[in-house]
């Protein structure tokens, strides 16, 4: 009969290969059609479309070469499809990560920045396997508005050279106010060819949005900007001048140069990116499911994602995760399931190997101009003005986070905003427990019975020598202080003590330790101690030493009230 029960209240638990089945195979088991397919298809070439500028974009501005973000959206943006855990995500590298990656960049160079890929694609693999990805929700919302809109403001000062066409006295700094210095000084050498290519190409981006929304207007944009500067000759940098152009074919798989102090040494930036990785392609998992009504397996996604960044590494990609402009282009343009996501690092991949030379006279400043409409985009204006209007403690978790992402560091930004959202949650639950007596205002209503076992008892009304407290909420230790000084005040007044608590949810091992020793103190003034209705925590805390004969416990206040009434004179 319990067997029965627990079965009914409690569905099973899914098996391995349920958790970690791919939603491709899912869908193929639904009935692959050819009107699926189509769908498909228009959905991978239109993501494709937009994928292409950014790619080369993000890389360039990580600081590597541009074909290292095209290999990470064809290797790893296919692996994210292919074995993920949303019907929609689209794989690929992220502005998100540029900050980081350019600093790894600048401190163990471009074999560091692979080694340190792989090594958080084992780490996303184990964050997965273990099932943690669960656990990522429960980072706040104010946490994740501030982190996005600090890394945006860094982004966006990182090109402020290109945007203008500036020449540093030396190495472009990476903090935020030394690099505003250096660019202060070079203010002199602004190329106006530059500067009017990256507004011509922010300025177009923003008209087709506006005019011509379901137009590809980064694509077009940066198509314009390459035809005014070959026709009209104008001094601006382009691909081709500082890199030579991107070769027609991928490179062949090899792993970087790995060592125990190599690993040790890019140990920090794998945590990094696995984190960043995590938070970033589950945020854009959940947005796509908000899109269409469907649900995502997390830990499916985040194995995905860590097959994802080794193989990226192991064709010279860069870091790879889930991409909410991407992905919710892919949801717009009618995707009906994974296969876009790999149709869209197909077309890439003949994209690269058709059009690579044209790819030549694509100018910085317009690619510089891509990212600035993506960190207007990034930075969340509205959520971000509604945080510091809606609270306090939100606006000190925002500002927090924000402040130390632009002027610290972007894991550390994260760690404090998480502390500080979690210590104000605790503040919060800690105040929305109540101890009171159990006398409500309004009692309810209950229908007249006869017989002996309802008959009128006079002694209830008239027992001056029980009280009744009843705890309501959660009970842990941030409440623990508030609870204890309530019970050190009332348990030593009465002959009798009940505590009620069929309203808290649960119990931790501190509140456990603060009943005991309300009981311990009650005992020795001869009170005895009644718990009724906790019966879902009695274990818990029986194996805290709340157990007979210190307390006794009951199912109800009424069979509380039976215990006294039966007991013998002197029984605790």
């Amino acid at each position: 009969m319990d067997r029965t029960r627990r079965a009914i209240h409690q569905p099973a638990q899914p098996t391995f290969s349920e958790l970690f089945t791919p939603k491709l195979a899912t869908v193929l088991r639904e009935g692959y059609t050819s009107e699926h397919f189509k769908a498909d298809a228009i959905a991978g070439l239109t993501v494709a479309i937009v994928a292409l500028p950014l790619s080369m974009a993000i890389a360039i501005a990580s600081g590597v070469s541009p074909e290292r973000g095209l290999y990470t959206s064809i290797i790893g943006g296919f692996l994210v499809s292919a074995l993920g855990g949303s019907r929609f995500q689209i794989g690929g590298p992220a502005g998100a990560f540029i900050v980081l990656m350019a600093a790894t960049v600048a401190r163990v160079g471009v074999d560091g920045l692979l080694l340190a890929t792989m090594m958080a694609g084992v780490l996303l693999l184990v964050i997965g396997y273990l099932r943690l990805g669960t656990y990522i929700k429960f980072i706040p919302y104010p946490v994740t508005v501030g982190f996005t809109a600090g890394i945006a403001i860094i982004i966006f000062s990182g090109q402020i050279v290109e945007l203008f066409g500036l020449k540093l006295a030396g190495k472009e700094p990476g903090p935020l106010v030394p690099k505003l210095m250096a660019i202060g000084e070079a203010a002199g050498t602004i190329n106006l060819a530059a500067t009017f290519v990256a507004l011509l190409t922010i300025v177009a981006i923003a008209l087709m949005k506006r005019w011509r929304p379901k137009w590809p207007a980064m694509l077009i944009a940066i198509g314009l900007a390459s035809l005014v500067v070959a026709l009209f000759s104008l001094p601006a940098e382009t691909i081709g001048t500082r890199f030579g152009g991107i070769p027609r074919s991928l490179q062949m798989p090899a792993f970087p140069p790995i060592s125990f102090d190599r690993m040790i040494d890019v140990l920090p930036d794998a945590l990094a990116f696995a984190l960043l990785g995590a938070i970033e392609s589950l945020l854009s998992a959940v947005v796509a499911d908000g899109m269409t009504g469907r649900r995502h397996r997390s830990n499916c996604e985040l194995v995905a994602q860590g097959f994802a960044n080794i193989a990226s590494a192991l064709f010279g990609g860069i870091c790879t995760t889930g991409t909410i402009a991407r992905t919710a282009t892919n949801v717009r343009a009618g995707s009906h399931g994974p296969v876009s996501g790999m149709i869209h690092s197909a077309l890439l991949l003949a994209l690269m190997l058709v059009a690579a030379p044209l790819a030549s006279y694509i100018p910085l400043a317009a690619l510089a101009g891509v990212l600035a409409v993506v960190c207007w985009n990034m930075f969340e204006k509205q959520a971000f003005a509604t945080l510091l209007r809606a609270s306090r403690g939100d606006a000190l978790v925002l500002m927090a986070t924000f402040l130390i992402v632009i002027f610290r560091d972007l894991t550390e930004g994260i760690v404090v905003g998480f502390a500080l959202g979690s210590i104000l949650f605790i503040d919060r639950m800690a105040k929305s427990i109540a101890v009171e007596p159990d006398q409500g205002l309004v009692q309810d209503d209950v229908a007249d019975r006869t017989g002996a076992a309802s008959a009128y008892d006079s002694s209830e009304a008239s027992d001056a020598d029980t009280v009744v407290y009843r705890i309501s909420g959660a009970f842990f230790f941030g409440a623990a202080s508030t609870v204890a000084t309530v019970l050190d005040r009332i348990a030593d007044q009465r002959k009798n003590f009940i505590l009620d608590c069929s309203a808290v949810p649960f119990f931790d091992s501190t509140a456990a330790n603060v009943i005991e020793s309300a009981a311990h103190k009650a005992r020795r003034a001869g009170v005895r101690f009644i718990i009724s209705g906790a019966s879902p925590q009695t274990r818990m805390l029986i194996n805290h030493g709340v157990k007979r004969p210190l307390v006794t416990y009951a199912a109800s206040i009424r069979d509380a009230r039976a215990q006294l009434k039966n007991a013998a004179p002197g029984e605790v």
